[in-house]
C-alpha cells in the first residue's frame, strides 16, 4: 500500500478521472417526462457521452478521462450545452430525487433498439422493474470515475475498504437529498415527516438518496461480499450471479405471454445490479462480462457512487468538490487498511443509514472498532489527516486550490447549515413554502436559462450533432450484424463460464 512518501510528483500528475452524470428529464410542471430520448441527441447504445439509465427519461452524460479537474468539468459543460438545446421545453432535474412521478409501472423504461445487445439492455431494466420497482431507479446521481497510475489489485481494495469505512463523511459533507416528493413513498411505509405542500423530508438529513429509501435492497443484504482483494470480491458477485433466488424464479424470466420480464431468475441479473458506494472496474471489451475483464486484467479504475447532485451547482459538482474527492481516495490509498470482517460490514451499513437520515443532527455518533464517537470528531480526523496531501497536490499544480478545497470542507463541518442538504431545507422552507418540487424546478429552470447563456459556437455545434449522427449508424451497424436468436444471446451471455478468467 503506497504511503504519502510514495506519491511522487510523477504519481501525482498522473491520477485521472471522469464524470458520469445522471438527470431526469422533467417537463415545466416539475412532472416526469414520458416523450422518448431525443432523437437529435443520437443513440442511446452507442452515443459516448449521452445515453439512459434506467429510464427512457434518465439521461446519463459523461465524460472522458482527464488529467484536470477544469478540463473536466469543460467537456461535461459542452455536453449539457448541447442536450439543453436539443431537448425543447424540457428541463434536466438539478435533484437526485426524482420529480413528480406517474404510477410506477407508467415510468418509461429505456429503449436500445433491436439488436440483441440493445434488448438484454432493456430486459435487465424490466427486471429492475420487477424487483425493486421503477421509482427506486429514477433516482439520480454523479458517479466519479478515479484512477492513479501503479496501484496493484492489492492497492485498489485497501483503498476501497477504507473508502466504505470514511464515506460517511463525503455524505455529510455533500449530500443534497433531505427531502422528497410524495410522490415517490406512495403505497410505501416510511418515516418522513412533512414540510410543506406535496413534500416529506428528515430535518437532519443529508442524503436520503443513499439510505433506506434509496438504494436498498433486502435481497442483496445477503450478499456478504468482503473487499480483502480481488478474489474475494469476484467469488461474492459469481455466486451471486450464479445461484437461483427464490422469489426471482417466481417471477421467471419470461410472462406467460412470451414477453421477457428480466435477464435471469439468479440474485443479481449481471454485475451492474450490485449496488454500493463504490466498485472496481476494468474497461471491457466488446461482448465482455465485466467479472471476467476485473479477473482477467484487474482493477483499472474505481466508481465514487455516493455523491448527489448538488442542486445549487449547474453541472451537479463543482472543482472544489472534484478535488475534494480527490483528497479523500488518496487518503483512503495512503492509510493503513486492516481486513473487513463481517461485523465491521454490517456496523457501516448502519453508519451510512444514520448519516444519509441524520447526518446534521448535534451529537449525532458514528460505530468505530465496537465503540461510538460523534461524526463530527471522526469527520475532522479524516479532514486533517488530508491536509499533507493538499500541500503535495498544490506543489504538484501550483496555487492553492486543494487547500481550498479542504478549507471549504473544514467551514461545513464548523457550521452544518453551510452543506448543501441544510441550505436545500433552508430555501424550500424560505422561498417555497417547503415545497421540494417547487424549489427543485426554480432551480432547475434557472440552470437551463445559466447554461443556455453560455456561448456555444457552431463549431462546437457541428461536432454534436455528428457525433450524434455517428451514433445512430453505428446502432444501425450493430443491428444490421446480429445474427443469432435473442434467447440464445440471453443464455450465451449470462453463461457461468463468461465470468471466469482464461485458463
Amino acid at each position: 500500500m503506497p504511503r504519502l512518501e510514495d506519491l511522487t510528483p510523477v504519481r501525482l500528475r498522473g491520477m485521472r478521472r471522469g464524470i458520469e452524470k445522471e438527470s431526469l428529464r422533467a417537463d415545466r410542471s416539475g412532472a416526469l417526462a414520458m416523450t422518448p430520448h431525443p432523437a437529435a441527441l443520437g443513440s442511446a447504445l452507442t452515443h459516448p457521452h449521452i445515453t439512459t439509465d434506467f429510464s427512457e427519461s434518465q439521461l446519463e452524460l459523461i465524460t472522458g478521462v482527464h488529467a484536470s479537474i477544469d478540463g473536466c468539468l469543460d467537456e461535461l459543460r459542452r455536453v449539457h450545452q448541447f442536450v439543453y438545446r436539443e431537448i425543447g421545453d424540457e428541463l434536466l432535474w438539478v435533484a437526485s430525487m426524482p420529480c413528480r412521478l406517474p404510477a410506477d409501472e407508467t415510468i418509461p423504461i429505456g429503449r436500445y433498439g433491436s439488436s440483441n445487445v440493445g434488448r438484454a439492455k432493456s430486459v435487465y431494466r424490466m427486471g429492475l422493474g420487477h424487483r425493486y420497482g421503477r421509482r427506486m431507479q429514477t433516482i439520480s446521481g454523479i458517479h466519479y470515475n478515479w484512477s492513479m497510475p501503479g496501484l496493484s489489485d492489492d492497492d485498489h481494495f485497501a483503498l476501497i475498504r477504507n473508502f466504505r469505512r470514511h464515506s460517511f463523511v463525503l455524505l455529510a459533507l455533500f449530500g443534497a437529498s433531505p427531502a422528497i416528493c410524495t410522490s415517490f413513498v406512495e403505497g410505501r411505509r416510511h418515516e418522513l415527516q412533512p414540510l410543506g405542500a406535496g413534500t416529506l423530508h428528515l430535518p437532519h438529513a443529508t442524503s436520503l438518496r443513499m439510505g433506506r429509501l434509496g438504494y436498498q435492497s433486502d435481497a442483496q443484504a445477503s450478499i456478504s461480499a468482503s473487499y480483502n482483494n480481488l478474489e474475494s470480491y469476484a467469488a461474492s458477485l459469481h455466486s451471486a450471479m450464479t445461484q437461483p433466488y427464490p422469489a426471482y424464479e417466481a417471477t421467471g424470466v419470461r410472462n406467460p405471454g412470451g414477453e421477457y420480464n428480466q435477464l435471469a431468475t439468479t440474485l443479481l441479473q449481471i454485475e451492474n445490479e450490485f449496488y454500493g458506494t463504490i466498485r472496481p472496474k476494468r474497461t471491457i471489451r466488446p461482448g465482455e462480462r465485466p467479472l471476467h475483464a476485473l479477473r482477467e486484467r484487474g482493477v483499472e479504475y474505481i466508481e465514487v457512487r455516493c455523491m448527489d447532485l448538488d442542486p445549487f451547482e449547474p453541472l451537479g459538482i463543482n472543482a472544489a468538490t472534484m478535488r475534494f474527492i480527490d483528497l479523500f481516495l488518496l487518503h483512503c490509498l495512503a492509510s493503513d487498511s486492516p481486513p473487513d470482517t463481517p461485523a465491521e460490514i454490517a456496523a457501516l451499513a448502519r453508519n451510512q443509514h444514520r448519516t444519509a437520515s441524520h447526518g446534521r443532527q448535534p451529537g449525532l455518533r458514528l460505530e468505530r472498532d465496537g465503540r461510538e464517537l460523534p461524526l463530527i470528531d471522526w469527520a475532522r480526523e479524516v479532514v486533517d489527516e488530508c491536509r499533507p496531501l493538499a500541500e503535495a497536490l498544490d506543489a504538484v499544480h501550483g496555487g492553492a486550490d486543494y487547500a481550498a478545497a479542504l478549507a471549504v470542507a473544514d467551514e461545513r463541518l464548523r457550521d452544518l447549515d453551510t452543506t448543501p442538504s441544510a441550505r436545500a431545507l433552508q430555501a424550500m422552507q424560505a422561498e417555497f413554502g417547503g415545497s421540494f418540487s417547487a424549489f427543485a424546478l426554480a432551480q432547475s429552470e434557472r440552470v437551463k436559462r445559466e447554461l443556455l447563456a453560455l456561448p456555444f459556437s457552431d463549431e462546437l455545434a457541428a461536432q454534436a450533432r455528428a457525433e450524434a449522427l455517428a451514433s445512430v449508424e453505428e446502432q444501425q451497424r450493430i443491428e444490421a450484424a446480429d445474427r443469432q436468436d435473442f434467447e440464445a444471446y440471453r443464455v450465451a451471455y449470462l453463461s457461468a463460464a463468461r465470468l471466469m478468467p482464461a485458463g
